[in-house]
């Protein structure tokens, strides 16, 4: 599993992004969070949708 990556929403809130690996295959894991940090909402995608739906949005991994 790779770390963890989390880019800033324009609404205030955060997406956290994983891409998870079995084998040959990935899938990304996206947990989509509120301002105060719950989270919202979590998607699995495949690693293509999960970068362009994160394209143009700031990393602000710390």
């Amino acid at each position: 599993m790779a770390n963890p990556k989390t880019y800033a929403l324009p609404t205030g809130g955060t997406v956290e992004v994983t891409i998870l690996r079995g084998g040959e295959l990935e899938v990304a894991d996206l947990h989509l969070r509120n301002r105060e940090g719950r989270t919202v909402a979590t998607l699995y995608r495949t690693v293509a949708q999960a970068q362009e739906m994160v394209a143009g949005l700031k990393d602000v991994t710390v």
